[in-house]
């Protein structure tokens, strides 16, 4: 039998592989979205990452077209389809730019909800997952903590942990973001109690072993999770506990009584209203300084989210995270930093935490979206539950999408993305600045300056920009009440930037 398996794996190997050799040059040929316009160098000279992407957006029919109409009244019937924003061809979008069923092709710069780092059809990622490595991850998916793959500490070796944050150089990996952040929440926990019972070696008593079967104390203690107003940190129970954007996220479920600490509300532009900005952030760490020490149920952990996404894009400086940092430190409770949205190059950083010049590192930082996996990143072997099965579940993250992970890293790296996205960031918040000075009914307070292209301003008219945007070939986002954000791609270039800004003065001048 083992003789049989040697001669059949190099045909298997073979057959798996040979689909790649059929589909990678489809990624490169004119198949998707330029299928419809004629694809050329950009005026402003620089290269195209990907050449064969339309010259501009394509605007065929209203949104939803008659085609997409059919199709969205199909899938209602067995889905719910009321948050639909666009029925998708993915087989035709390519680049930035996503298409529909209408033959409208629009410049993308929601991306997926910010978690499409590299470009629709990426031919590189094509190969990754088109490779036996994959096709093995895919049809055998292991439950990790039982019966791990055998390259799986070189596949976290060469990707996830490759751009691990500074200081931390473990990972626990998960599914998806509120999983993540839900998973840190319970390393937090086990970590407190470890502490308080005084240390690793000290045993589980007769008391807390029955009383966490009845969901009481000491065995489930009263302990919390501080998060902010506005953040948003996922819509499972314990994550949507530290939610606090909308309140449609919550209505009807039950939730932890933990504390809410109130997030600054800057004033822009920022070098107009300095000491205004400084006093609201000192407010604010007091704040949260004295809900730390007097809350009931005693904080175990601080999740933050270096720019509120969900809850509207809010900034803060770099000096309200130093001193959210050194709060965790003084009274001896972890740091956790939710880079879910804003992780993975967005910002200008590979990771927005960077920006800040913190002393130490964060105790956790959580990831997904972009990186198209999930989990928290650590360094304190404390953070280790003391016993097997503490941290668990049946897969505990996923081969094959953290194969992706390490092909969209190697991408990144490749094309030096996180540095050309802030490049393009800061040569986008210029013509936003200028757009915000001819129209400043339109923009307001204008943010991300120097965030790559996390970029937000407020709209008094929000809704009705996000609809108009799609008439003029653009596809962007919102968050909070009034906020329109950015969420380009790591390959949105110059030229790009110059299609949306001509798209958005034509929206503001009907």
């Amino acid at each position: 039998m083992a003789s049989l398996l040697r001669t059949a794996r190099p045909a298997f190997a073979r057959s798996i592989a040979r689909p790649s050799a059929r589909l990678a040059p489809i990624a490169l040929r004119r198949q998707y979205a330029s299928a419809a316009a004629s694809a050329s160098v950009p005026e402003s000279g620089e290269q195209p990452f990907f050449p064969d992407e339309p010259s501009g957006p394509i605007v065929k029919t209203s949104i939803p077209g008659p085609e997409s109409v059919k199709a969205i009244e199909r899938l209602h019937k067995v889905f719910d389809t009321r948050s639909l924003n666009m029925m998708t061809d993915y087989q035709r979008s390519y680049g930035n730019y996503i298409a529909d069923l209408d033959g409208n092709v629009l410049l993308d710069v929601y991306a997926q909800i910010a978690s499409i780092p590299v470009g629709y059809n990426n031919p590189s990622l094509l190969l990754a997952a088109t490779s036996p490595e994959m096709a093995s991850a895919l049809i055998n998916r292991p439950a990790l903590g039982n019966f791990p793959q055998h390259d799986w500490a070189d596949i976290l070796e060469t990707g996830i942990l490759s751009v691990a944050p500074k200081g931390l150089n473990q990972v626990f990996t998960g599914q998806t973001g509120s999983d993540a952040n839900e998973l840190a929440y319970k390393a937090a926990f086990m970590w407190k109690r470890q502490h308080e019972r005084g240390g690793a070696h000290v045993d589980f008593t007769d008391h807390e072993i029955s009383s966490a079967m009845t969901n009481q104390s000491p065995g489930a203690p009263q302990l919390s999770i501080l998060s902010f107003k506005s953040g948003f940190h996922g819509r499972l129970f314990g994550s949507l506990s530290t939610t606090r954007s909308k309140p449609i996220h919550k209505l009807d479920i039950p939730a932890f009584d933990w504390p809410q600490a109130p997030f600054p509300l800057l004033k822009y532009p920022l070098d107009q209203f300095a000491a205004e900005n400084a006093a609201e952030e000192q407010r604010c760490l007091d704040e949260t300084e004295r809900l730390i020490k007097e809350w009931h149920f005693p904080p175990a952990a601080v999740v933050i989210e270096p720019i509120q996404s969900e809850g509207g894009d809010n900034h803060a400086s770099p000096n309200f995270f130093r001193g959210l940092r050194e709060l965790t430190k003084k009274h001896n409770i972890l740091f956790i930093v939710d880079e879910v949205q804003t992780g993975v190059g967005a910002t200008g950083k590979f990771w927005a935490h960077e920006h800040w010049g913190l002393s130490s590192p964060p105790d956790m930082v959580t990831f997904s979206k972009k990186a198209q996996t999930a989990g928290y990143y650590f360094g304190n072997d404390e953070l280790r539950p003391n016993k097997p099965y503490r941290q668990f579940n049946t897969w505990m993250g996923d081969p094959a999408r953290a194969i992706l992970f390490r092909a969209i890293i190697q991408e990144i790296k490749r094309l030096d993305l996180v540095t050309h996205t802030a490049a393009t960031g800061d040569y986008l918040y210029a013509g936003l600045d200028r757009l915000a000075q001819q129209y400043p009914n339109e923009i307001k307070s204008l943010r991300g300056k120097g965030q790559g292209t996390f970029i937000a301003w407020d709209s008094p008219r929000r809704d009705e920009v996000l609809k108009k945007a799609k008439g003029v070939g653009i596809n962007v986002g919102g968050s909070g009440e009034s906020a329109v954000r950015l969420r380009p791609m790591l390959i949105f270039q110059k030229h790009h930037a110059d299609l949306f800004l001509e798209g958005l003065e034509k929206i503001f001048k009907s």
